[in-house]
């Protein structure tokens, strides 16, 4: 398990005066103000969904957003742990082109794992350090309607591949989720959709917490990810991304495997109107509140020109 990434240069917070305590949260001031009442989508996932100071990090994060104001809604994945329980009952995760093959029994777990385990381990964490959280699916309140994923070749765009229940988002109905921000309470979103005939479908997180995005006009799109955000060939932080150059990237394979939707679904949400895009190193502890009350470039941001 990875441990929290820590440089020599980070004081130690344990000596901080409470006079210092009080200006640090006056600097806060500024983007309290001007992030109030928006709301900020948060892919949650990586290191920070598995190391127990994290995740409590990660909670508290949450519900101090929540109580100065803003309204927050969790999306998060749950490879490992799908992962985990593949390997229990004698089954080998396979991915194409970063997605997920899902036949009908990998789908069983999947939807037992997000949609069950790790949504409330989540939920349970946000409450613990004093906030209202709500797990949903898809299928709560209608909201994500998908149907089958058609996967082309990235190399051969005559070919096809079937990666069995993996879904694309045709409609997402936000009305639930509006109705629990306004009424205080923390939606945590697994990424289950169903199609026409009520099957389910598992849908890439990071593609339902672009679209969501969208969808809502959210303020910030925050995404926490292993790394420290995207990387060039030279292993260099790249703390500005345009659409123009996220295709460069592509092209010449800097961004592959699982960084393919990620990226994709980011660069749609910009793209629509959603005004900041972020791709986060959620190995950081309290991340979160890092990027969004503080002025410090942190990870990768993605803008649509």
């Amino acid at each position: 398990m990875s441990h929290p990434v820590s440089t020599p240069a980070d004081p130690p917070v344990d000596h901080i005066t409470p006079r210092e305590k009080a200006e640090i949260l006056a600097q806060a001031l500024p983007y309290i103000r001007k992030f109030h009442g928006k709301t900020l989508v948060i892919k949650y996932g990586g290191n920070a969904m598995t190391d127990p100071a994290l995740q409590q990090d990660f909670a508290e994060d949450i519900v101090l957003l929540k109580l100065v104001g803003m309204k927050p809604i969790v999306v998060h994945g749950g490879g490992p742990q799908i992962d985990e329980a593949l390997g229990r009952l004698g089954k080998k995760g396979t991915f194409i082109q970063g997605m997920r093959v899902t036949d009908e029994e990998t789908m069983e777990v999947v939807e037992w794992v997000l949609g069950g385990a790790v949504q409330q381990d989540i939920v349970g964490l946000i409450n613990a350090a004093g906030g209202k959280a709500v797990g949903l699916t898809g299928r709560d309140g209608a909201m994500i309607r998908a149907r089958k994923l058609k996967m082309v070749d990235k190399d051969d765009p005559t070919k096809e591949h079937d990666v069995g229940q993996v879904g694309e988002v045709t409609a997402i109905d936000p009305s639930v989720v509006q109705a629990l921000q306004d009424d205080q309470f923390i939606p945590v979103i697994s990424p289950i959709g169903f199609g026409e005939n009520g099957e389910s479908y598992n849908i890439n997180a990071d593609v339902v917490a672009a679209k969501l995005a969208t969808v809502l006009k959210a303020e910030k799109l925050l995404m926490l990810t292993n790394i420290s955000g995207v990387l060039d060939k030279q292993g260099n932080l790249l703390t500005d991304l345009t659409a123009r150059r996220i295709d460069e990237l592509f092209a010449d394979g800097t961004i592959s495997g699982g960084m393919l939707p990620k990226i994709a679904g980011a660069l749609d949400a910009a793209k629509s109107g959603v005004n900041a895009v972020h791709i986060i190193d959620g190995r950081v502890p309290h991340a979160t509140l890092l990027e969004i009350l503080t002025d410090q470039a942190f990870g990768t941001m993605i803008r649509s020109h």
